[in-house]
This record gives structure tokens, sequence and C-alpha cells, in this order.
């Protein structure tokens, strides 16, 4: 493992799903294990709040969303990370032209209109994935 600290964002527009459910992951498996990488998540045009479909998804798996407010995510934030991982949606000029990391598109379904069963899947998805990408990172 490196001894300088990583840096990965997790982007979408909206930042109400499959964003945030990313970071959460994210940061739970940092924190458990102690890796040291930062986890930025935003959006192009974040909504108001998270989907409450993913709220209750992610609530089964331990995670308290209803409190995450969306965010904007400045090109300035990203300068530093190692990995910017967009998700499926159109985050097009989101990396400042000077960003020398790695960039990842997950194609994965909007959680934002789906039923519960539809989310389980993609938060499953997105939680093997995190895992994976941690595995390759550290």
């Amino acid at each position: 493992m490196t001894e300088e600290k990583q840096c990965i964002a997790f982007i979408c527009v909206q930042n109400a799903g499959r964003s945030q459910m990313a970071a959460a992951f994210a940061r739970r498996k940092v924190k458990e294990k102690d890796l040291p990488i930062n986890i930025i998540s935003g959006g192009t045009n974040p909504a108001d709040s998270v989907h409450d479909v993913v709220v209750e998804a992610m609530k089964e798996k331990g995670f308290d969303l209803s409190s995450n407010e969306p965010k904007v995510v400045e090109p300035g934030e990203l300068e530093g990370c190692n990995y910017v991982i967009t998700m499926g949606c159109s985050a097009t000029g989101v990396c400042p032209a000077t960003w020398e990391g790695t960039d990842l598109e997950w194609d994965l379904d909007d959680p934002g209109e789906a039923g519960i069963e539809k989310v389980r899947e993609i938060r499953n998805e997105i939680e093997e994935r995190v895992d994976s990408l941690l595995g390759e990172v550290v």
C-alpha cells in the first residue's frame, strides 16, 4: 500500500442515488480497513435530496442517508483525485483540463424512478464494484 493518501470521487448528475451509495460503501470500507483514501461524492446538477427509495435500500445495509444532501462537484475538488468514477450518466467536462487521474464509467441504471427491488440490484452491484475498486487501489 502506498503511503500517499489517494482520492476517489463518485460523480453523477443529481448526486441523489448511485454516487451516494458508492460513497457510503467506500467510506465504510476505508474506515474499517484504515485505508489512506479520501472519498468525494458530488453531482453536476444536484437534486434537492437523496431519493427516498435509495435511503430505504441503504438502510437495509446499515446506512442512514436520510440527512445526506446532494452537492455540486467542483472541478477543483477533483484536481487531486486519482480516480473519478461516473455512474452511467453524463458528467462530461467535470474533470479539470489538467487532471491526470483515471476515469471510469460505471454504466448503472438510475435508481431515482425505480422500485425497491431494482434499487437493491443497483445497490448490490455498486457494493461489489466499490469492493473491487478498493482492492485494486490499495
